[in-house]
């Protein structure tokens, strides 16, 4: 656990970086607020006495390993009077906005799309990663995720923790008794289910049908984390040339009606919760009480599905020990089922493609207005140490962005690195233009979700042919978004 001072100095001694994220190397940032020179940032002598904001996850907060994390560093750092807290901020502050007047963290926890937002600006430093000792053990794929280039030179903009991807919840217990003679046609042991979505969606009409309270699969499609990957595995994507060009807008791309199609008949399965995020607040008391069988969510929320779980045993009569090992028994939380390569849901023995997904890589970045950047950088070294990775990934299930540390945790971490290295996993645009891709696709995937409840007559995408013109439009409006009205 121990993280020297010493070695904390030695890796970043002599290393400057200059600017700003999305500065020219030598020039002057506006240091307005920071009263610090920008080419004299990192120098590898700790700022002493000084008290370091660090905004994390609401999750990491509220489960305990945020106390764990800044308790282990101000042990560490006690003989420089370095103290670590929390910022006690909203986990989505807008930096760019409020850093300038001085309300705003040191240290920032957030997924690589929204601190990269803050690189253009000069809202968050570039840090010397490749001095650091976590630096060989996260892959270049994460990386990638804080990477920025100016002027033929490449900086990175933040240190990746864990790697976030969609992943399939569903509880055992919920299984019909006889599922292995009914719904295990290859005999692999797994449900079939499980596998491929033709079979959660049969499953999912016949548990609803048996009793009318009850729901198979269940996911809000308004969505767009998690509906867009339904497109991208036929062919769609957000911007061309892997994420960096916005003038290539391509939701609409390939065949991506078919995932919009799939889409559709999902919903079909589900009620009328399914148009906008209700189905996100509420599936972690409808899991555990039986009412769904399965949904899709992050890694990162598996403890508060466990906790959800684990309470709902208790009220039936076991002890708190006796009902979480009960849950840790029936919660599975997997890879995402495969899809028709056709797209047709009612398929009978189709053809199957691996489901793509969009994913991210959540991490630390350092703000640009921070009076303490070499205390700062110590703590965000500290948070990426092996044991610190671990004890996050044991606390709130998360996989690890350190490959040391997925290898130790196993599970669930390993299965996404292979998906990554497949390519199934999509991560986010790390470019500002990112945050133009959300309202139109959110309208799209609304109305997409209503026409499960319409008349045929009232649909508004009744056929592949017009929610391939649908996409169409969301393209368009996103690049208006971009270019046209900004």
């Amino acid at each position: 656990m121990k993280r020297k001072s010493a070695l904390f100095m030695a890796v970043i001694m002599g290393i400057s970086v200059l600017t700003g994220c999305g500065g020219d190397s030598g020039e002057k940032k506006d240091t307005a607020n920071t009263g610090q020179s920008a080419n004299s940032v990192f120098t590898g002598e700790l700022e002493e006495n000084v008290t370091i904001r660090v905004l994390e996850n609401d999750t990491a907060i509220s489960k305990g390993y945020f106390d764990e994390l800044i308790n282990a560093f101000n042990e560490e750092y006690k003989d420089k009077g370095i103290t670590a807290v929390d910022a006690n901020m909203d986990q989505y502050l807008d930096l760019a906005n409020d850093g300038p007047y001085g309300y705003g963290p040191d240290v920032l926890y957030q997924a690589n799309d929204i601190i990269m937002q803050y690189a253009d600006g000069k809202h968050i430093y570039p840090l010397p990663v490749e001095s650091m000792e976590c630096y060989e053990q996260i892959p270049e794929t994460a990386w990638d995720a804080y990477k920025t280039e100016v002027d033929g030179n490449t900086y990175y903009c933040g240190v990746p923790v864990n790697v976030q991807a969609p992943m399939l919840y569903y509880r055992t217990d919920l299984l019909p008794a006889d599922w292995e003679t009914t719904w295990d046609d290859d005999g692999n042991k797994v449900p079939d289910m499980i596998e491929n979505w033709n079979d959660m969606y049969a499953f999912s009409v016949a548990r609803h049908g048996e009793d009318s309270s009850k729901y198979g699969y269940m996911k809000s499609l308004y969505d767009v984390y998690f509906s867009g990957g339904f497109l991208f595995s036929y062919g769609g994507y957000v911007f061309g040339d892997n994420n960096t060009n916005p003038k290539d807008i391509g939701f609409s791309k390939g065949e991506a009606e078919k995932g919009a199609w799939v889409l559709s008949q999902l919903a079909s399965t589900m009620n009328e919760e399914c148009i906008d995020d209700t189905i996100t607040t509420n599936v972690y008391s409808k899991l555990a009480d039986g009412t769904y069988f399965a949904t899709i969510s992050t890694p990162d929320v598996y403890s508060t599905f466990l906790d959800e779980l684990t309470m709902e045993y208790e009220k039936e009569g076991l002890t708190t020990e006796e009902a979480k090992a009960k849950a840790q028994e029936n919660l599975v939380m997997t890879t995402l089922p495969q899809l028709p390569e056709s797209g047709d849901l009612t398929e009978e023995n189709p053809t199957l493609i691996d489901t793509k997904s969009m994913g991210g890589v959540n991490g630390y970045a350092v703000s640009a207005y921070t009076k303490a950047p070499n205390a700062s950088l110590a703590f965000v070294e500290f948070a990426a140490d092996y044991e610190m990775q671990v004890k996050r990934s044991e606390m709130l299930g998360v996989a690890p962005a350190r490959e040391d540390a997925a290898e130790e945790v196993g599970g669930v971490s390993e299965l996404l690195y292979q998906n990554m290295e497949k390519g199934t996993i999509v991560l986010m645009p790390s470019i500002q233009e990112v945050s133009q891709i959300w309202t139109p696709a959110q309208t799209f995937f609304t109305d997409l979700a209503k026409d499960a409840f319409r008349s045929e007559s009232e649909k508004k995408y009744p056929d592949m042919a017009s929610m391939k013109a649908g996409l169409e439009d969301v393209d368009a409006q996103i690049y208006d978004a971009i270019f046209t009205l900004k």
